[in-house]
């Protein structure tokens, strides 16, 4: 068995997405080579096992995920926060109320401890907002999360994205991206004027020369600012994404695609966030209550670069969550009716997409960035999410998580008991 962080040669026997059992040769920290594997059978590739590969049957490889949208500042805070269930707007109140007294220390250790969760699950490159917060100290989120970028390097990609609202100054967000925050970013909706929000933060942003990530159009009602966001930043040079985009899911056919086709024009990547939205949209539709989600059959069928990710987990914006894309990917199914494959790859490839990472997974000339979890098919791995995962960065073993599960087997009708354990290991 490969040592955690060794760099690995082979990976044999595994199963990809499309049933075949294969071989794949890593160089680098690149995809060299994909070969059927002779007869179907694990180590069948030349040399047999040694300390740099990886026997894979009854393990499903797919491209590791990537989170393009999350709050790792806010993560781990529900119990502490103690927020009453309920909207947006009363989430937002919450966590403004509770981080006025959250120290850089205290955001610190609630983001590492929930980064190395995603990294265990096979996350190997996240997307984090950071709030612009109140107080003499606005940047303190933001030094934290640096700080957890530094910790993860050679494990996990981390970027930054530096949040705030018609509230935060310009230098407050130039303050950010002077200490080193990746991203401009916002919440133009939630703003008096939001397009005028929406032009200051793409202001910004081409001052500095930088992405830009913005929420955008979170909520069932009200104005719709994506038109306006999309219109700024075409021609742009650098990338552009937008997350939530909730109203979209509630334009009628006509004018969604009015807007779709100028977020073509802008080569926006969209980024859905299932479990967050399903959760805080449509508590005042108590009858029919829609589902809250973005339009993803009309941005996909229309070829948009379209990402989904985990948002916020244990937080006064969602109580619950895991940070797992296989859940991620389980709801796109359930709530977003997409097919299978369609929801794996918009927690693989199309999050890496919107992120502007290069391409990754089981195909020759990709990073290797791979995730394998024990399912004999794709369906079976997002139903189950099995905890029983190898994780690859860069092509070195990063984290493994090997589950120990016994049943007792019944004597007598009635007489079945049984324990289940897992045990994990991330490197330090």
């Amino acid at each position: 068995m490969p040592a955690l962080m060794q760099a690995l040669q082979w990976l044999r026997g595994a199963r990809l997405a499309d049933g075949s059992i294969v071989d794949i040769r890593l160089d680098d920290g690149v995809v060299s080579e994909v070969t059927s594997a002779r007869s179907g059978v694990t180590g069948s590739g030349s040399g047999g096992a040694s300390a740099d590969s990886l026997e894979l049957d009854g393990f499903l490889v797919v491209t590791a995920p990537a989170e393009p949208h999350a709050h790792l500042d806010k993560a781990r805070s529900w119990d502490a926060a103690n927020p009453e269930f309920g909207d947006l707007v009363k989430a937002v109140d919450s966590w403004r109320a509770f981080s006025a007294s959250a120290t850089e220390d205290d955001i610190f250790e609630r983001a590492l401890a929930q980064a190395t969760a995603m990294l265990q699950l096979g996350t190997t490159a996240v997307r984090t907002h950071v709030d612009m917060l109140g107080g003499d100290d606005p940047l303190r989120g933001a030094r934290a999360l640096i700080r957890v970028r530094e910790r993860l390097t050679g494990l996990m990609d981390v970027q930054l994205v530096a949040l705030g609202g018609e509230w935060t100054d310009d230098a407050t967000f130039e303050g950010a991206l002077d200490l080193g925050v990746d991203l401009m970013g916002g919440a133009p909706h939630l703003a008096g004027d939001p397009l005028a929000e929406v032009a200051r933060a793409v202001a910004i942003a081409d001052r500095r020369s930088v992405p830009i990530d913005l929420h955008t159009d979170e909520s069932l009602h009200g104005p719709i600012t994506i038109r306006e966001y999309a219109r700024l930043t075409r021609g742009r040079a650098q990338p552009v994404s937008a997350g939530h985009c909730v109203r979209l899911g509630t334009l009628e056919a006509d004018e969604l695609a009015e807007v779709i086709a100028e977020v073509l024009a802008s080569d926006m990547g969209i980024i859905s966030l299932p479990i967050t939205n399903l959760y805080l949209q449509g508590w005042e539709h108590p009858s029919s209550t829609p589902r809250g989600l973005t339009a993803l059959r009309a941005l996909l069928d229309a070829g948009v670069r379209v990402g989904a990710g985990a948002d916020n987990v244990r937080d006064p914006f969602n109580p619950v969550g895991r940070g797992d894309a296989l859940e991620t990917a389980s709801l796109l199914v359930t709530a977003g009716h997409l097919d299978l494959f369609e929801a794996i790859a918009a927690v693989t490839d199309g999050a890496r997409s919107v992120m502007s990472l290069p391409p990754a997974g089981p195909t020759p000339g990709a990073r290797a960035e791979l995730l394998a979890v024990r399912a004999d098919s794709l369906g079976e791995a997002i139903a189950t999410a099995s905890h029983d995962r190898y994780v690859i960065h860069e092509g070195r073993l990063v984290a493994r998580s090997r589950v120990v599960q016994e049943v007792g087997l019944p004597l007598a009708a009635g007489a079945a008991t049984g324990l289940a354990g897992r045990a994990t290991e991330v490197p330090a």
